[in-house]
């Protein structure tokens, strides 16, 4: 099997997790994290999904999973022990032509969810395809210790570079010499040692003295 890569926006989507232990807890905190409204249907949950309905961040339905439950919803997530409802759920989504994620059965998935490095802004997608999640995971602890919370940083200062540059021209491909100078700068490493005497430095020496982190609103 061959996937299509894609980063999807659901903020603001309909989207229900089956299941109500932990792994549809983890489920569940990836979709509000960016920014889903999220049901779970489960005769029972754990402790801090019962915390978030109680906080009304997610919708909560005491029951065992019903042909239906996927009116009105974006994509859904089955994450149950029993092979049964698993099946029920991938039937209905796929006759409904939705999203569908079964968690650890990838034949009965029509999008699968890689391991994850997240800082900030940047994410690092890691899948195997579903040959082994235990390695993608694996891959993923050892990327997590190279880009650390540095990159978030410098992220955000590139995005604010690019935004004010796109301000006096519209013109991108113009400003590609500049951006390839930055990322070989080494300026994550000076985030991360909050050298901000020799990112200015960089920064004026690449862009000139219109740009500092202060001008650019950057805290180290």
């Amino acid at each position: 099997m061959r996937y299509y890569t894609v980063c999807l926006d659901i903020n603001g989507k309909e989207c229900l997790v089956v299941g109500g232990g932990e792994v549809a807890t983890r489920k569940v905190a990836t979709l509000l994290e960016c920014g889903a409204r999220v049901t779970v249907v489960a005769p029972s949950v754990t402790e801090k999904l019962g915390l978030l309905a109680e906080q009304n961040k997610i919708t909560l339905r005491l029951r065992p999973y019903e042909h239906g439950d996927l009116d009105g919803m974006f994509l859904v997530i089955g994450a149950t022990a029993d092979t049964e409802t698993n099946l029920a759920i991938s039937g209905e989504a796929q006759r409904r032509n939705m999203l569908c994620n079964i968690a650890d059965v990838p034949e009965a998935c029509n999008f699968i969810l890689p391991a994850i490095v997240k800082q900030g802004d940047l994410q690092i997608a890691i899948s195997t395809s579903g040959k082994s999640p235990a390695f993608a995971k694996h891959l993923r602890r050892k990327l997590e210790s190279q880009f650390g919370k540095e990159y978030a940083t410098f992220l955000e200062l590139m995005g604010r570079v690019r935004k004010r540059l796109l301000s006096e021209s519209h013109e991108p491909e113009a400003h590609r010499h500049l951006f390839e100078q930055l990322i070989a700068s080494g300026i994550p490493e000076m985030i991360s040692q909050k050298n901000s005497k020799g990112i200015d430095k960089v920064l004026v020496d690449i862009l000139g003295d219109r740009f500092s982190l202060d001008t650019l609103g950057i805290a180290l």
